[in-house]
Protein backbone atom coordinates (compact mmCIF):
# COMPACT_ATOMS: atom_id res chain seq x y z
CA UNK A 1 0.00 0.00 0.00
CA UNK A 2 1.81 3.01 -1.30
CA UNK A 3 0.04 5.63 0.75
CA UNK A 4 1.00 3.86 3.98
CA UNK A 5 4.53 2.75 3.13
CA UNK A 6 5.85 5.91 1.46
CA UNK A 7 6.16 8.85 3.82
CA UNK A 8 6.37 12.47 2.75
CA UNK A 9 9.85 13.72 3.61
CA UNK A 10 11.41 17.12 3.15
CA UNK A 11 13.71 16.17 0.27
CA UNK A 12 14.71 18.53 -2.52
CA UNK A 13 14.34 16.28 -5.56
CA UNK A 14 16.25 16.71 -8.84
CA UNK A 15 13.36 18.07 -10.88
CA UNK A 16 15.36 20.00 -13.48
CA UNK A 17 16.32 16.92 -15.50
CA UNK A 18 12.70 15.72 -15.34
CA UNK A 19 11.59 19.10 -16.68
CA UNK A 20 13.95 18.79 -19.64
CA UNK A 21 12.68 15.32 -20.54
CA UNK A 22 9.09 16.53 -20.16
CA UNK A 23 9.64 19.44 -22.56
CA UNK A 24 11.40 17.10 -25.01
CA UNK A 25 8.40 14.74 -24.76
CA UNK A 26 5.98 17.49 -25.79
CA UNK A 27 8.20 18.57 -28.68
CA UNK A 28 8.79 15.12 -30.16
CA UNK A 29 5.14 14.17 -29.64
CA UNK A 30 4.05 16.77 -32.18
CA UNK A 31 6.84 15.83 -34.62
CA UNK A 32 6.11 12.09 -34.46
CA UNK A 33 2.34 12.42 -34.78
CA UNK A 34 2.56 15.01 -37.56
CA UNK A 35 4.75 12.61 -39.56
CA UNK A 36 2.18 9.85 -38.90
CA UNK A 37 -0.69 11.98 -40.17
CA UNK A 38 1.26 12.91 -43.27
CA UNK A 39 2.13 9.31 -44.20
CA UNK A 40 -1.51 8.32 -43.59
CA UNK A 41 -2.54 11.00 -46.07
CA UNK A 42 0.11 9.74 -48.50
CA UNK A 43 -1.44 6.27 -48.44
CA UNK A 44 -4.77 7.80 -49.44
CA UNK A 45 -3.24 10.36 -51.83
CA UNK A 46 0.22 9.15 -53.00
CA UNK A 47 0.90 12.35 -54.96
CA UNK A 48 1.50 14.14 -51.66
CA UNK A 49 5.15 13.05 -51.78
CA UNK A 50 5.56 15.65 -54.59
CA UNK A 51 8.39 13.58 -56.06
CA UNK A 52 10.70 14.61 -53.19
CA UNK A 53 12.76 11.62 -51.96
CA UNK A 54 12.73 12.53 -48.28
CA UNK A 55 8.93 12.85 -48.39
CA UNK A 56 8.52 9.27 -49.63
CA UNK A 57 6.29 7.04 -47.51
CA UNK A 58 9.12 4.54 -46.87
CA UNK A 59 11.28 7.24 -45.29
CA UNK A 60 8.65 9.25 -43.44
CA UNK A 61 7.10 6.09 -41.97
CA UNK A 62 10.34 5.48 -40.07
CA UNK A 63 10.36 9.12 -38.93
CA UNK A 64 6.85 8.51 -37.57
CA UNK A 65 7.58 5.22 -35.79
CA UNK A 66 10.90 6.35 -34.30
CA UNK A 67 9.51 9.80 -33.54
CA UNK A 68 6.64 8.29 -31.57
CA UNK A 69 8.22 5.19 -30.01
CA UNK A 70 11.71 6.39 -29.14
CA UNK A 71 11.37 10.18 -29.18
CA UNK A 72 7.96 10.58 -27.51
CA UNK A 73 7.59 7.37 -25.47
CA UNK A 74 11.31 7.20 -24.69
CA UNK A 75 11.38 10.73 -23.33
CA UNK A 76 8.17 10.32 -21.31
CA UNK A 77 9.59 7.15 -19.76
CA UNK A 78 12.82 8.96 -18.88
CA UNK A 79 10.80 11.79 -17.32
CA UNK A 80 8.36 9.65 -15.34
CA UNK A 81 10.86 7.02 -14.22
CA UNK A 82 13.31 9.62 -12.88
CA UNK A 83 10.41 11.44 -11.20
CA UNK A 84 8.97 8.29 -9.64
CA UNK A 85 12.21 6.65 -8.48
CA UNK A 86 13.14 9.67 -6.38
CA UNK A 87 9.80 9.82 -4.62
CA UNK A 88 9.35 6.10 -4.05
CA UNK A 89 12.94 5.72 -2.83
CA UNK A 90 13.03 9.02 -0.91
CA UNK A 91 16.40 9.80 -2.49
CA UNK A 92 17.85 12.21 -5.01
CA UNK A 93 19.26 10.94 -8.28
CA UNK A 94 22.71 9.39 -8.35
CA UNK A 95 25.04 11.00 -10.88
CA UNK A 96 23.17 14.25 -11.48
CA UNK A 97 25.70 15.43 -14.11
CA UNK A 98 25.49 12.07 -15.86
CA UNK A 99 21.73 12.54 -16.12
CA UNK A 100 22.32 15.67 -18.20
CA UNK A 101 24.76 13.77 -20.42
CA UNK A 102 22.02 11.16 -20.81
CA UNK A 103 19.51 13.82 -21.86
CA UNK A 104 21.79 15.46 -24.43
CA UNK A 105 22.96 12.10 -25.79
CA UNK A 106 19.42 10.79 -26.21
CA UNK A 107 18.19 13.87 -28.06
CA UNK A 108 21.28 13.72 -30.28
CA UNK A 109 20.55 10.04 -31.03
CA UNK A 110 16.99 10.91 -32.09
CA UNK A 111 18.19 13.69 -34.39
CA UNK A 112 20.78 11.40 -36.03
CA UNK A 113 18.19 8.64 -36.52
CA UNK A 114 15.50 10.90 -37.99
CA UNK A 115 17.97 12.64 -40.30
CA UNK A 116 19.23 9.25 -41.49
CA UNK A 117 15.70 8.11 -42.31
CA UNK A 118 14.96 11.28 -44.30
CA UNK A 119 18.09 10.94 -46.46
CA UNK A 120 17.73 7.16 -46.81
CA UNK A 121 20.51 5.91 -44.50
CA UNK A 122 19.34 2.82 -42.60
CA UNK A 123 20.38 -0.79 -42.08
CA UNK A 124 17.68 -1.89 -44.58
CA UNK A 125 15.96 -4.49 -42.44
CA UNK A 126 12.38 -5.05 -41.18
CA UNK A 127 12.95 -2.39 -38.54
CA UNK A 128 14.91 0.18 -40.53
CA UNK A 129 17.39 0.83 -37.77
CA UNK A 130 19.60 3.92 -37.92
CA UNK A 131 23.33 3.88 -38.58
CA UNK A 132 25.68 1.74 -36.47
CA UNK A 133 27.18 4.79 -34.76
CA UNK A 134 23.67 5.86 -33.68
CA UNK A 135 23.22 2.39 -32.18
CA UNK A 136 26.42 2.82 -30.17
CA UNK A 137 25.32 6.24 -28.97
CA UNK A 138 21.99 4.82 -27.77
CA UNK A 139 23.82 2.02 -25.95
CA UNK A 140 26.06 4.59 -24.24
CA UNK A 141 23.01 6.60 -23.13
CA UNK A 142 21.26 3.47 -21.89
CA UNK A 143 24.24 2.42 -19.76
CA UNK A 144 24.15 5.83 -18.06
CA UNK A 145 20.38 5.46 -17.58
CA UNK A 146 20.84 2.06 -15.95
CA UNK A 147 23.54 3.42 -13.63
CA UNK A 148 21.50 6.47 -12.58
CA UNK A 149 18.32 4.47 -11.98
CA UNK A 150 19.83 1.45 -10.21
CA UNK A 151 22.15 3.72 -8.21
CA UNK A 152 19.19 5.74 -6.96
CA UNK A 153 17.33 2.57 -5.95
CA UNK A 154 20.42 1.29 -4.10
CA UNK A 155 20.82 4.50 -2.05
CA UNK A 156 17.10 4.66 -1.18
CA UNK A 157 15.94 5.67 2.29
CA UNK A 158 12.70 3.72 1.91
CA UNK A 159 13.55 0.06 2.74
CA UNK A 160 10.88 -1.37 0.45
CA UNK A 161 11.32 -1.25 -3.34
CA UNK A 162 7.97 -0.10 -4.66
CA UNK A 163 6.56 -2.23 -7.51
CA UNK A 164 6.72 0.57 -10.10
CA UNK A 165 10.51 0.49 -9.75
CA UNK A 166 10.58 -3.23 -10.53
CA UNK A 167 8.77 -2.57 -13.80
CA UNK A 168 11.07 0.33 -14.70
CA UNK A 169 14.21 -1.69 -13.92
CA UNK A 170 12.95 -4.60 -16.06
CA UNK A 171 12.19 -2.26 -18.95
CA UNK A 172 15.64 -0.63 -18.78
CA UNK A 173 17.56 -3.91 -18.61
CA UNK A 174 15.60 -5.80 -21.27
CA UNK A 175 15.55 -2.90 -23.75
CA UNK A 176 19.36 -2.80 -23.48
CA UNK A 177 19.52 -6.56 -24.12
CA UNK A 178 17.18 -6.28 -27.11
CA UNK A 179 19.11 -3.36 -28.58
CA UNK A 180 22.43 -5.20 -28.37
CA UNK A 181 21.06 -8.49 -29.74
CA UNK A 182 19.21 -6.93 -32.66
CA UNK A 183 22.03 -4.64 -33.76
CA UNK A 184 25.02 -6.98 -33.83
CA UNK A 185 26.74 -5.78 -36.98
CA UNK A 186 30.22 -5.05 -38.33
CA UNK A 187 30.87 -1.53 -39.71
CA UNK A 188 32.47 -1.55 -43.19
CA UNK A 189 34.40 1.64 -42.48
CA UNK A 190 35.08 3.91 -39.55
CA UNK A 191 33.62 6.99 -41.20
CA UNK A 192 30.87 5.39 -43.30
CA UNK A 193 27.32 4.40 -42.40
CA UNK A 194 27.38 0.94 -44.04
CA UNK A 195 27.58 -2.19 -41.89
CA UNK A 196 27.15 -5.94 -42.29
CA UNK A 197 24.50 -7.63 -40.15
CA UNK A 198 25.63 -10.85 -38.43
CA UNK A 199 22.45 -12.81 -39.17
CA UNK A 200 20.67 -13.63 -42.43
CA UNK A 201 17.60 -15.45 -43.69
CA UNK A 202 15.16 -16.92 -41.19
CA UNK A 203 17.60 -16.34 -38.32
CA UNK A 204 17.54 -12.63 -39.10
CA UNK A 205 13.73 -12.65 -39.20
CA UNK A 206 13.53 -14.44 -35.86
CA UNK A 207 15.98 -12.02 -34.20
CA UNK A 208 14.13 -9.02 -35.58
CA UNK A 209 10.73 -10.19 -34.37
CA UNK A 210 12.18 -11.21 -31.02
CA UNK A 211 13.34 -7.60 -30.86
CA UNK A 212 10.18 -6.09 -32.35
CA UNK A 213 7.60 -7.82 -30.17
CA UNK A 214 9.71 -7.72 -27.02
CA UNK A 215 10.32 -4.00 -27.54
CA UNK A 216 6.54 -3.57 -27.57
CA UNK A 217 6.40 -5.66 -24.41
CA UNK A 218 9.02 -3.74 -22.47
CA UNK A 219 9.11 -0.22 -23.92
CA UNK A 220 5.36 0.13 -24.52
CA UNK A 221 4.02 -2.14 -21.79
CA UNK A 222 6.37 -2.79 -18.89
CA UNK A 223 7.63 0.79 -18.64
CA UNK A 224 4.11 2.19 -19.04
CA UNK A 225 2.83 -0.14 -16.28
CA UNK A 226 5.48 1.38 -14.01
CA UNK A 227 3.76 4.71 -14.64
CA UNK A 228 0.32 3.18 -14.01
CA UNK A 229 1.26 1.72 -10.63
CA UNK A 230 2.41 5.12 -9.41
CA UNK A 231 0.10 7.71 -10.95
CA UNK A 232 -3.26 5.95 -10.66
CA UNK A 233 -2.98 5.33 -6.87
CA UNK A 234 -1.65 8.86 -6.37
CA UNK A 235 -4.32 10.54 -8.46
CA UNK A 236 -7.13 8.46 -6.99
CA UNK A 237 -5.80 8.80 -3.43
CA UNK A 238 -6.17 5.02 -3.00
CA UNK A 239 -3.62 2.24 -2.39
CA UNK A 240 -3.06 -0.42 -5.04
CA UNK A 241 -5.92 -2.93 -4.89
CA UNK A 242 -3.60 -5.95 -4.51
CA UNK A 243 0.12 -5.56 -4.03
CA UNK A 244 0.51 -9.33 -4.27
CA UNK A 245 -1.24 -9.36 -7.64
CA UNK A 246 1.06 -6.61 -8.88
CA UNK A 247 4.12 -8.74 -8.05
CA UNK A 248 2.59 -11.80 -9.74
CA UNK A 249 1.74 -9.58 -12.72
CA UNK A 250 5.37 -8.43 -12.90
CA UNK A 251 7.04 -11.85 -12.88
CA UNK A 252 4.54 -13.45 -15.28
CA UNK A 253 4.76 -10.57 -17.73
CA UNK A 254 8.55 -10.36 -17.95
CA UNK A 255 8.94 -14.13 -18.26
CA UNK A 256 6.29 -14.70 -20.94
CA UNK A 257 6.58 -11.62 -23.17
CA UNK A 258 10.08 -12.41 -24.42
CA UNK A 259 8.87 -15.70 -26.00
CA UNK A 260 5.95 -14.39 -28.04
CA UNK A 261 7.66 -12.74 -31.05
CA UNK A 262 7.52 -15.83 -33.27
CA UNK A 263 3.77 -15.41 -33.80
CA UNK A 264 4.66 -12.70 -36.34
CA UNK A 265 6.24 -15.38 -38.53
CA UNK A 266 3.37 -17.84 -38.96
CA UNK A 267 3.39 -19.67 -42.32
CA UNK A 268 7.02 -18.74 -43.03
CA UNK A 269 10.28 -20.71 -43.13
CA UNK A 270 10.56 -20.50 -39.35
CA UNK A 271 10.35 -24.02 -37.83
CA UNK A 272 6.79 -24.98 -36.93
CA UNK A 273 7.69 -25.66 -33.30
CA UNK A 274 8.93 -22.07 -32.92
CA UNK A 275 5.74 -20.72 -34.46
CA UNK A 276 3.62 -22.84 -32.12
CA UNK A 277 5.68 -21.78 -29.11
CA UNK A 278 5.16 -18.11 -30.00
CA UNK A 279 1.42 -18.70 -30.38
CA UNK A 280 1.14 -20.56 -27.06
CA UNK A 281 3.08 -17.92 -25.13
CA UNK A 282 0.96 -15.17 -26.71
CA UNK A 283 -2.24 -16.83 -25.52
CA UNK A 284 -0.86 -17.36 -22.00
CA UNK A 285 0.11 -13.66 -21.93
CA UNK A 286 -3.58 -12.83 -21.78
CA UNK A 287 -3.64 -13.76 -18.08
CA UNK A 288 -0.93 -11.46 -16.66
CA UNK A 289 -2.02 -8.62 -18.96
CA UNK A 290 -5.59 -8.72 -17.72
CA UNK A 291 -4.36 -9.28 -14.16
CA UNK A 292 -2.56 -5.93 -14.32
CA UNK A 293 -5.56 -4.22 -15.93
CA UNK A 294 -8.01 -5.55 -13.32
CA UNK A 295 -5.62 -4.65 -10.48
CA UNK A 296 -5.37 -1.08 -11.76
CA UNK A 297 -9.13 -0.76 -12.31
CA UNK A 298 -9.90 -2.12 -8.84
CA UNK A 299 -7.51 0.44 -7.35
CA UNK A 300 -10.25 2.97 -8.12
CA UNK A 301 -12.69 1.18 -5.79
CA UNK A 302 -14.18 3.85 -3.58
CA UNK A 303 -12.92 6.63 -5.86
CA UNK A 304 -15.04 6.20 -9.00
CA UNK A 305 -16.94 9.38 -8.20
CA UNK A 306 -13.73 11.34 -8.88
CA UNK A 307 -14.04 10.56 -12.59
CA UNK A 308 -16.87 13.13 -12.82
CA UNK A 309 -14.56 16.01 -12.04
CA UNK A 310 -11.05 14.74 -12.86
CA UNK A 311 -10.29 14.27 -16.59
CA UNK A 312 -6.86 12.83 -15.72
CA UNK A 313 -8.48 9.81 -14.10
CA UNK A 314 -10.68 9.48 -17.18
CA UNK A 315 -7.52 9.36 -19.32
CA UNK A 316 -6.24 6.54 -17.11
CA UNK A 317 -9.47 4.50 -17.07
CA UNK A 318 -10.00 4.71 -20.84
CA UNK A 319 -6.35 3.77 -21.36
CA UNK A 320 -6.81 0.68 -19.18
CA UNK A 321 -9.87 -0.26 -21.24
CA UNK A 322 -7.80 -0.06 -24.42
CA UNK A 323 -5.06 -2.10 -22.73
CA UNK A 324 -7.57 -4.81 -21.92
CA UNK A 325 -8.96 -4.77 -25.44
CA UNK A 326 -5.61 -4.84 -27.25
CA UNK A 327 -4.17 -7.54 -24.95
CA UNK A 328 -7.21 -9.68 -25.77
CA UNK A 329 -6.97 -8.97 -29.48
CA UNK A 330 -3.21 -9.69 -29.65
CA UNK A 331 -3.40 -13.33 -28.41
CA UNK A 332 -6.45 -13.83 -30.64
CA UNK A 333 -4.48 -12.69 -33.70
CA UNK A 334 -1.59 -14.98 -32.71
CA UNK A 335 -3.77 -18.08 -33.26
CA UNK A 336 -2.77 -19.53 -36.63
CA UNK A 337 -6.27 -19.76 -38.10
CA UNK A 338 -7.02 -16.12 -37.22
CA UNK A 339 -3.54 -15.05 -38.28
CA UNK A 340 -4.11 -16.55 -41.71
CA UNK A 341 -6.76 -13.86 -42.27
CA UNK A 342 -5.27 -10.97 -40.30
CA UNK A 343 -1.55 -11.05 -41.08
CA UNK A 344 -0.13 -8.54 -43.55
CA UNK A 345 -3.45 -6.66 -43.50
CA UNK A 346 -4.59 -3.34 -42.05
CA UNK A 347 -6.14 -5.26 -39.14
CA UNK A 348 -2.63 -5.56 -37.70
CA UNK A 349 -2.16 -1.80 -38.09
CA UNK A 350 -5.46 -1.17 -36.27
CA UNK A 351 -4.39 -3.51 -33.46
CA UNK A 352 -1.02 -1.80 -33.04
CA UNK A 353 -2.59 1.64 -32.89
CA UNK A 354 -5.32 0.65 -30.44
CA UNK A 355 -2.46 -0.21 -28.11
CA UNK A 356 -0.18 2.73 -28.86
CA UNK A 357 -2.76 5.50 -29.21
CA UNK A 358 -5.27 4.14 -26.70
CA UNK A 359 -3.05 2.56 -24.05
CA UNK A 360 0.39 4.17 -24.28
CA UNK A 361 -0.80 7.58 -25.48
CA UNK A 362 -3.59 8.14 -22.97
CA UNK A 363 -1.54 6.88 -20.01
CA UNK A 364 1.34 9.15 -21.04
CA UNK A 365 -0.97 12.15 -21.41
CA UNK A 366 -2.47 11.53 -17.99
CA UNK A 367 1.01 11.19 -16.47
CA UNK A 368 2.13 14.45 -18.08
CA UNK A 369 -0.95 16.22 -16.71
CA UNK A 370 0.13 14.98 -13.27
CA UNK A 371 3.79 15.90 -13.74
CA UNK A 372 3.63 19.39 -15.20
CA UNK A 373 1.88 21.20 -12.29
CA UNK A 374 4.23 19.55 -9.76
CA UNK A 375 7.42 20.27 -11.71
CA UNK A 376 6.55 23.93 -12.27
CA UNK A 377 4.96 24.36 -8.84
CA UNK A 378 1.42 25.09 -9.99
CA UNK A 379 -1.93 24.34 -8.37
CA UNK A 380 -3.26 22.46 -11.42
CA UNK A 381 -3.17 22.60 -15.19
CA UNK A 382 -4.11 25.91 -16.81
CA UNK A 383 -7.49 24.63 -18.03
CA UNK A 384 -9.46 21.57 -16.96
CA UNK A 385 -11.83 22.16 -19.90
CA UNK A 386 -8.93 21.90 -22.34
CA UNK A 387 -7.93 18.60 -20.72
CA UNK A 388 -11.46 17.29 -21.33
CA UNK A 389 -11.37 18.59 -24.91
CA UNK A 390 -8.08 16.77 -25.44
CA UNK A 391 -9.62 13.53 -24.17
CA UNK A 392 -12.61 13.84 -26.53
CA UNK A 393 -10.42 14.61 -29.55
CA UNK A 394 -8.09 11.72 -28.73
CA UNK A 395 -10.94 9.22 -28.26
CA UNK A 396 -12.70 10.28 -31.48
CA UNK A 397 -9.38 9.96 -33.32
CA UNK A 398 -8.68 6.49 -31.92
CA UNK A 399 -12.16 5.20 -32.73
CA UNK A 400 -12.02 6.49 -36.30
CA UNK A 401 -8.56 5.00 -36.73
CA UNK A 402 -9.04 1.51 -35.34
CA UNK A 403 -12.55 0.88 -36.67
CA UNK A 404 -11.53 1.88 -40.20
CA UNK A 405 -8.49 -0.38 -40.01
CA UNK A 406 -10.48 -3.31 -38.62
CA UNK A 407 -12.95 -3.11 -41.51
CA UNK A 408 -10.16 -2.49 -44.03
CA UNK A 409 -8.10 -5.39 -42.71
CA UNK A 410 -10.90 -7.96 -42.76
CA UNK A 411 -11.97 -6.76 -46.22
CA UNK A 412 -8.38 -6.99 -47.41
CA UNK A 413 -7.87 -10.49 -45.99
CA UNK A 414 -11.12 -11.84 -47.47
CA UNK A 415 -10.39 -10.37 -50.90
CA UNK A 416 -6.89 -11.87 -50.90
CA UNK A 417 -8.41 -15.29 -50.15
CA UNK A 418 -11.12 -15.13 -52.82
CA UNK A 419 -10.81 -17.45 -55.84
CA UNK A 420 -12.88 -17.69 -59.00
CA UNK A 421 -14.41 -20.89 -60.43
CA UNK A 422 -11.12 -21.63 -62.25
CA UNK A 423 -9.13 -21.52 -59.04
CA UNK A 424 -7.38 -18.23 -59.80
CA UNK A 425 -7.25 -15.20 -57.52
CA UNK A 426 -10.47 -13.25 -57.97
CA UNK A 427 -9.05 -9.79 -57.26
CA UNK A 428 -5.84 -8.14 -58.41
CA UNK A 429 -3.62 -6.21 -56.03
CA UNK A 430 -4.72 -2.84 -57.38
CA UNK A 431 -8.40 -3.77 -57.01
CA UNK A 432 -7.87 -4.45 -53.32
CA UNK A 433 -6.02 -1.16 -52.87
CA UNK A 434 -8.82 0.71 -54.65
CA UNK A 435 -11.46 -0.72 -52.29
CA UNK A 436 -9.44 0.36 -49.26
CA UNK A 437 -9.17 4.03 -50.28
CA UNK A 438 -12.17 5.30 -48.18
CA UNK A 439 -10.81 3.54 -45.09
CA UNK A 440 -7.42 5.18 -45.61
CA UNK A 441 -9.13 8.58 -45.70
CA UNK A 442 -10.98 7.80 -42.45
CA UNK A 443 -7.72 6.68 -40.83
CA UNK A 444 -6.03 9.94 -41.80
CA UNK A 445 -9.01 11.85 -40.35
CA UNK A 446 -8.66 9.91 -37.10
CA UNK A 447 -4.97 10.81 -36.98
CA UNK A 448 -5.81 14.48 -37.50
CA UNK A 449 -8.22 14.41 -34.55
CA UNK A 450 -5.59 12.76 -32.35
CA UNK A 451 -2.95 15.28 -33.43
CA UNK A 452 -5.30 18.19 -32.71
CA UNK A 453 -5.79 16.82 -29.21
CA UNK A 454 -2.05 16.85 -28.59
CA UNK A 455 -1.82 20.43 -29.89
CA UNK A 456 -4.46 21.37 -27.30
CA UNK A 457 -2.38 19.59 -24.66
CA UNK A 458 0.84 21.40 -25.62
CA UNK A 459 -0.99 24.75 -25.49
CA UNK A 460 -2.41 23.85 -22.06
CA UNK A 461 1.04 22.82 -20.84
CA UNK A 462 2.62 26.03 -22.16
CA UNK A 463 0.02 28.20 -20.42
CA UNK A 464 0.51 26.22 -17.21
CA UNK A 465 4.29 26.64 -17.30
CA UNK A 466 4.17 30.36 -18.11
CA UNK A 467 1.39 31.09 -15.60
CA UNK A 468 2.39 33.25 -12.62
CA UNK A 469 0.09 31.46 -10.21
CA UNK A 470 2.22 29.32 -7.92
CA UNK A 471 1.45 26.77 -5.26
CA UNK A 472 2.98 27.56 -1.89
CA UNK A 473 3.10 24.01 -0.63
CA UNK A 474 2.55 20.75 -2.50
CA UNK A 475 0.20 18.28 -0.88
CA UNK A 476 1.22 14.62 -0.51
CA UNK A 477 -1.49 13.55 -2.96
CA UNK A 478 0.07 15.56 -5.80
CA UNK A 479 3.66 14.41 -5.43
Amino acid sequence: MMSNSIKTLDIKYDNQIVKLFTLATLFWLIIGLAAGVYVALELAYPSLNFGIPWLNFGRLRQVHTTGVLFAFVGNVLFATSLFIVQRTCQARLVGKKLAYVMFIGYQFFIIIALYGYCVGITQSREYAEPEWYADLLLLFVWIIYLYVYIGTVVKRKEPHIYVANWFFMAYIIVVAMLHIGNNLSIPLSLFGSESVYLFSGVQSAMIQWWYGHSMVGFLLTTGIIGMVYYFIPKRAGRPIYSYRLSIMHFWALIFLYIWAGAHHLHFTALPDWAQTLGMAMSIILWLPSWGGMVNSMMTLSGAWYKLKEDPVLRFFVIALAFYGMSTFEGPLMAIKTVNALSHYTEWTIGHVHSGTLGWVGLISFGALYCLIPVLWNREEMYSVKLMSLHLWLACIGIILYITSMWVAGITQGLMWRSYDEMGFLKYSFIEVVSVLHPYYVIRALGGIFYLLGTVVMVYNAWMTITSKQRQEKLTPATI
